[in-house]
């Protein structure tokens, strides 16, 4: 008997979007805004309550500081003030969750601490070891093959690998910046192409025509684009046909 492809689809949450109790019954993991880059108590709430109607995987998603660019902003900081910051974004999703009876499983960093930590060793070692003091048993999610990722490894975390739908690659594997034109894909199709090959052939083709090996484990759906909904409903539909199954294992 053949093993079935299985792999993980993740949304970000609570930043403001109106489609995320639509998008909750799409994906199987969440990652919630801590209320550094967008969020605050009450939407961190009712996003962990919508999480558990709909049985998805509650993530934290730990921004550097910085509402006024939702996160976007590249940022210097000591990796001691990232480290405090990161165990105090992602306290506060664990206390919520403990009201609510549920339990944060993985923490996923937004925006530009994401992007820096795929490069900058010294960054991702500090949200390692953030994630692992809080909780040794949560799940890192990064950018497939980054530094984010080797620093949770080294730390002994259960890492997750991910990748995009909708963002261009580099041909080291890095994605193309927002700050360029063409880093998203715009066409639903390409997106869906992209997806299938990541995730069935553990590959992806980068701008410029070379073929990065990557990991996916977990492949990054965007709820805030115009057709949001639309293209996680397509998604679905492709991997059914393709015997992919879905789930935040």
């Amino acid at each position: 008997m053949s093993v079935k492809t299985t792999v993980d689809l993740n949304a970000d949450l609570g930043e403001g979007c109106a489609n995320d109790e639509a998008l909750l019954q799409l994906v199987s993991s969440a990652n919630i805004a801590c209320g550094f880059h967008a969020g605050d108590a009450q939407t961190m709430q009712q996003s962990v309550r919508w999480a558990l109607k709909y049985n998805v995987a509650i993530g934290a998603h730990p921004s550097f500081p910085d509402r006024e660019n939702f996160g976007r902003t590249a940022m210097q900081l000591p990796a001691e003030m990232v480290f405090a910051q990161v165990v105090y974004q992602l306290g506060a999703l664990a206390a919520l969750c403990h009201a609510e009876g549920a339990k944060m499983v993985h923490v996923k960093p937004h925006g530009m601490l994401y992007n820096q930590a795929a490069t900058d060793p010294k960054l991702a070692e500090a949200i390692a070891r953030a994630v692992f003091s809080v909780d040794p048993t949560l799940r890192l999610v990064g950018l497939a093959g980054s530094e984010l990722i080797r620093a949770g490894e080294r730390l002994g975390l259960t890492i997750r690998q991910e990748v995009f739908a909708d963002r261009r690659y580099q041909s080291d594997g890095t994605l193309v910046p927002r700050s360029q034109p063409d880093a998203l894909i715009e066409r639903d199709e390409l997106a869906l192409q992209q997806t299938l090959m990541m995730v069935k052939q553990q590959a992806v083709i980068s701008r410029d025509a070379v073929r990065v090996p990557v990991q996916a484990d977990t492949v990054c759906l965007h709820g805030d684009g115009e057709h949001a909904l639309e293209f996680a409903r397509r998604l679905r539909d492709a991997f059914r046909e393709q015997d992919i199954l879905v789930s935040a294992g």
